[in-house]
């Protein structure tokens, strides 16, 4: 049985909002695994914060960027240890040299950028020298790169949420402005995948497991509580899947339906969404 410290207990309930008993509860019976723990209390029906990974942000910046004919984007999440850094203009200066790079030469993954040529120095080596000049630790955490007929590029927040989204089609009428509207909507809402067949199987799974204990905890019979799960799984699919979600400015409607709006064979290719501490 893992050792569970008074801190961890803190942590995971500054991650979910449950109270400090059933934290330390659910740490323990999953030995110390926070997305255990996680998955526990919600099995008993702990109420959990919508936004618990603000609570326990690493600093940095994240920083989203297309390029001028909108074909391509990027997504870097550069990391520190302080706010202070964060707001260093060097430091911002840096995120800022490595998006324009990585826009220009299109390295397809984080190892790749890391190991690139900027003005003779590799990314991994210009971050060294921020670090020798900073004193802090700073890390180039995530990037992604997204090539489509149109792409587009949103930063929420001061730099601490941003997202990037690749679309179907370019010869849309108003599609900057639609573009920047699923972005914000990606940022605001968290999506876990574009549409119910882009869920994974081990995501599909874990909600049914989720929802059958959450029944079982209310006292529902054995015999029901796959379908219960069901019907709770769907309704996971309308708050977590991009296109079946409510739009956030218009909640009569859905994304499908926004963007069927504008063009009935526009659709969302992929996205990715980085957030500090997420």
């Amino acid at each position: 049985m893992a050792n569970i410290t008074a801190s961890e207990v803190n942590k995971l309930r500054q991650m979910t909002g449950a109270g400090m008993m059933d934290c330390k509860n659910a740490l323990v019976e999953s030995d110390g695994d926070f997305e255990k723990a996680i998955d526990y209390l919600r099995k008993k029906g702990q109420k959990l914060a919508s936004k618990r990974a603000d609570r326990d942000a690493n600093e940095g910046i994240v920083l989203g960027k297309t390029s001028a004919d909108y074909s391509t984007a990027v997504i870097i999440m550069l990391n520190c240890e302080t706010d202070f850094v964060a707001k260093n203009q060097e430091f911002i200066d840096l995120a800022n040299i490595i998006v324009e790079y990585a826009l220009i030469k299109k390295p397809k993954n984080l190892n790749e950028i890391l190991e690139s040529n900027i003005e003779g120095r590799s990314v991994k080596d210009k971050i060294t020298d921020l670090i020798g000049k900073i004193g802090e630790k700073i890390d180039l955490a995530h990037y992604f790169i997204l090539e489509a007929p149109y792409c587009a590029a949103y930063n929420h927040n001061g730099n601490r949420i941003a997202t990037i989204v690749s679309l179907n089609k370019k010869e849309v009428t108003d599609l900057f402005e639609i573009s920047k509207n699923i972005a914000m909507q990606i940022t605001a809402m968290n999506p876990v995948a574009v549409d119910k067949k882009d869920v994974t199987p081990e995501v599909m799974q874990r909600e049914i497991e989720i929802g059958k204990e959450q029944a079982r905890q209310e006292g529902k019979p054995e015999a029901i509580l796959e379908k219960i799960a069901l019907g709770k799984l769907e309704k996971f699919y309308k708050e977590s899947t991009l296109l079946n979600q409510e739009y956030i400015k218009d909640n009569k409607i859905t994304i499908k339906q926004y963007l069927s709006q504008a063009d009935k064979d526009l659709s969302v290719i992929v996205f990715h969404r980085l957030q500090l501490g997420a």
